[in-house]
This record gives C-alpha cells, structure tokens and sequence, in this order.
C-alpha cells in the first residue's frame, strides 16, 4: 500500500516515459497479415517480441518511490498513455524526435525507444506502429523532472533502456508533436485488437 504505480497521479509537469521499445509487435502483425515483408532475422526480431515480451517488472520496482503514475502499453502508447491522462486529469505533449532512429543502452542510459528494425521503415509506418501498435507491453510512466537522475538509476538497476517522450501539461488533451516541435495534424487511435 502507498507503493503501487496507478495510473491517477501524473502531475503537470512531469517527464513522460516509455521503457525498451515499441512498434516491434505491430510490425510483426503486419507481416503476418501480408501488409509488409521483412527479412528473416528482422522479421524473428518483431515476432520475438510480439510473441515472447520483456515483462518490466524489475523497472516498475525500481521506479516505486521516483515515478508518479505508470500503466503498461498493451493497446498502443498514445491510446495507454490516454488513461493516464484521463485518470489524473491532465494533458500531454508527446515529441516524435524519439523516433528518428535507433539507440542504444550504453552511457546515455537512455534508448531512442525503438529497434534498428522499426527504425528502417518509411516515417509514417514508424509513427503509426510506435505510437498505436498494440501488445508491446513496455511501461509508460511519468516523473518529475528533478527526478530524471532517479529514473536513469532505475533503469541501469533493471538493466532496461528508457526514453523521455514528453511532459505531462495542465491543458487536457494530447498533442503529439512532429521533430521540429510543431502540432502534427494527423490522429493515432488506439490498437482495436478485435478489429
């Protein structure tokens, strides 16, 4: 009691998170369903992860006294980080820079949040399968920003990669920015797994 992560006490203010990486099991879907093709090992890389995730419950404990408000992304980021917002009733900017190209969890203690393999894709894929892809069961979270060193330390301790994707504003809503920082006209609707 006092300790769980809820998805009701995100603050204005706060960093918004999201461990490992996501898109990959979209992307596996999409193969599966003959929209798009992939060579052999990336393809067994986003099917390993559609089909056998990385739970984060070593990050979710380490994150118990740093992170205000968390939920795992099972239905899409934006959609998952929308009862987030709704619960704690606020708004969100989300920022696309993340997702220009691949990282790697090393000194930064930081990733870019998605794999070389979803970062060969055209721009508008990588968009809709990282920020609407279903089932890949990352945690999203948000912290204070005077906490970014605490998040960094949680990480190294569960050996999982995180990136910073935003800031949790007063303004209900969610704003998802292009790489320049502008308003991106286009929506992202949550993964419909029964569609």
């Amino acid at each position: 009691p006092g300790d769980a992560l809820l998805r009701q006490n995100a603050q204005v203010g706060d960093d918004i998170y999201i461990s490992g990486t996501v898109g990959d099991a979209r992307l596996a879907l999409e193969v599966f369903r003959g929209t798009h093709s992939l060579s052999g090992e990336a393809f067994e890389h986003a099917r390993a992860r559609m089909e056998r995730p990385t739970p984060r419950v070593a990050l979710g404990l380490a994150l118990r006294a740093v992170a205000n408000a968390a939920i795992d992304v099972s239905d899409g980021l934006l959609g998952d980080l929308g009862h987030i917002l709704k619960r704690s009733g606020v708004g969100a900017q989300i920022d696309t820079a993340w997702l220009q190209a691949a990282g790697t969890f090393g000194d930064s203690h930081l990733s870019a949040g998605i794999s070389p393999v979803l970062a060969d894709l055209p721009w508008n894929k990588r968009l809709e399968y990282a920020l609407s892809g279903g089932d890949d069961y990352e945690l999203c979270f948000t912290a204070p920003v005077n906490q970014r060193e605490l998040v960094h330390a949680a990480a190294w301790e569960s050996n999982t990669p995180v990136t910073r994707i935003g800031r949790i504003t007063a303004e209900p809503g969610l704003v998802v920015l292009d790489p320049q920082g502008q308003p991106m006209a286009r929506r992202f609707a949550s993964f419909d797994h029964f569609a």
